[in-house]
């Protein structure tokens, strides 16, 4: 379809130019963008505060049952030994001390520390057990190098001491400069160390401290499936999160981008309109004037003079029809849709243009099908159809093939191609196309496929062209067909 060859007007300046507005901002990147990095740094610090957690929760639920079961055998044994109840087994675990109490038989109270002491060593996933005096001295450690070796300037040991709580934890690996960390074996993992303090009888005062070393293998292992369990869960839900604001971002993004594009084009289109309307209303009485001067005048005139005056005439004509174009495309939009006959349509086009087709010597091939009316109104429907056929026939000017084809496989929709065999678009065309006021036809306007692409949206459809050049173009324009009942009567399309 001849879509020619310059640009005759130049396109209008964007409104968001003109007005200063930031002429580009990508929501989509920046959010993409923005989003994954404070959605990682939120879903990294709740995983790590979950972990944390976690492991800090389950270490001082074992510490805490490990204290009590100590304390527990400690009371037993205490009673087992028939030891006078106001004693408690903190004052019984300094063997230096064993003639300090005269209520207490020393072998008595011998036989309940080694009893209590025998059930500490062999407790379950043990690496190091030792006891220590008021004075910090070991008195007792399932390695005996460490017995008799008093630990000075051990702020953990000291902190214990003081506290009033039932048992002080913490989880680490093996530090070289505490000597009292002389395990029995290496942990695979890491250990857990608790000072669990052993009181006097009225509990105001520790007299002793039993330190567990241990390595929790089933607490580790759970620990970990936990861990792993975590941080999958945050990761899927970072995605989910990040994926689901995309989705809704993007198309965010897409209707701000339609409905910008629809602003300014609707923008240009006011301005033009109060302008064209003024001219071309201005225009339409002098143009006649000068027409049917001319025409008087090529009655009268020399043979020689016949040839300008027509010229006039076809000038004037050509005029005429850009003020039509112009006035129809600026025309504000009417919504109203009736149920329209595509066929009987297009078969009235056609007969419009016979005699056009047959001085093109152009083949058309047609065949006409049952199908159902389409949403539109006749008189839109026939300037789209005209404004096409026209362009078809002025790409072929030498003849050549026009092709209307059906397909109503979409569901709701019915698709007419309209193709011709003329002298195509290049890609660089095909983009500008349905920009208003853009042409490449010589003496074009620029407004007909700008025009065709407007009713088609307008009532639900839309229009596609491709092109190649010295192959010829194909539009394909998809209708909303009609459903029973919905747009009332059906009218038909005719010429008029």
């Amino acid at each position: 379809m001849p879509r020619s060859e310059q640009q005759k007007l130049p396109a209008p300046v964007p409104a968001a130019e003109r007005k200063g507005w930031p002429i580009q901002f990508n929501l989509l990147r920046w959010f993409s963008v923005g989003s994954f990095l404070i959605i990682t740094v939120v879903a990294l610090g709740l995983g790590f505060i979950s972990t944390r957690f976690v492991v800090q929760e389950s270490i001082e639920r074992d510490s805490m049952l490990t204290a009590q079961f100590i304390q527990a055998i400690g009371a037993a044994e205490i009673r087992h030994a028939s030891i006078n109840p106001n004693r408690t087994m903190g004052e019984m675990l300094d063997p230096r001390d064993d003639n300090a109490y005269p209520d207490v038989d020393p072998g008595t109270r011998a036989n309940a520390r080694i009893e209590f002491l025998d059930h500490v060593e062999h407790l379950p996933d043990i690496l190091l057990a030792t006891v220590y005096a008021l004075d910090r001295t070991v008195v007792w450690s399932t390695n005996p190098e460490l017995i008799g070796v008093r630990i000075e300037d051990d702020d953990e040991l000291d902190k214990s001491f003081e506290m009033k709580e039932a048992v002080s934890t913490s989880y680490h690996e093996i530090d070289d400069e505490r000597p009292e960390q002389r395990l029995l074996r290496e942990p695979d993992y890491l250990f857990i160390e608790n000072y669990i303090p052993m009181f006097n009888a009225d509990k105001s005062k520790v007299i002793a401290m039993v330190e567990i070393y241990k390595e929790p293998v089933d607490l580790v292992a759970r620990i970990q499936r936990g861990f792993k369990a975590i941080w999958l869960a945050t990761a899927l839900g970072g995605a989910v999160i990040y994926l689901g604001l995309f989705w809704i971002v993007r198309r965010a993004a897409t209707l701000l981008q339609s409905q910008q594009t629809q602003l300014i084009a609707n923008e240009t289109f006011v301005a033009l309109g109060e302008m064209s309307s003024a001219v071309a209303h201005s225009l339409r009485n002098p143009l006649a004037n000068i027409r049917s001067s001319a025409e008087l005048a090529q009655e009268i005139a020399s043979q020689s003079a016949q040839k300008n005056i027509g010229d006039i005439i076809s000038q004037v004509d050509r005029m005429s029809r850009w003020v039509r174009e112009l006035l129809v495309s600026l025309r504000p939009a009417n919504d109203d849709s009736e149920a329209v006959d595509l066929m009987l349509a297009v078969d009235d086009t056609l007969s419009a243009f016979d005699a056009l087709i047959k001085r093109s010597n152009v083949e058309v091939r047609f065949t006409p099908l049952a199908v159902e009316p389409i949403v539109s109104q006749r008189v839109l429907l026939t300037q789209i159809l005209n404004s096409l056929f026209a362009n078809a026939l002025e790409a072929m000017p030498k003849g050549g093939v026009l092709t209307i084809e059906f397909d109503a496989a979409q569901a709701g929709y019915l698709s007419m191609t309209l193709s011709d065999t003329g002298k195509g678009m290049s890609a660089q065309q095909q983009q500008m196309v349905f920009k208003p006021f853009f042409t490449t036809k010589q003496g074009g306007l620029g407004v007909g496929l700008a025009l065709v692409k407007r009713i088609m949206e307008r009532f639900d459809g839309s229009v596609e062209l491709t092109s190649r050049e010295q192959e010829g173009t194909r539009v394909c324009l998809n209708f909303k067909v009609a459903t029973g009942g919905e747009y009332g009567t059906q009218h038909t399309a005719g010429r008029g």
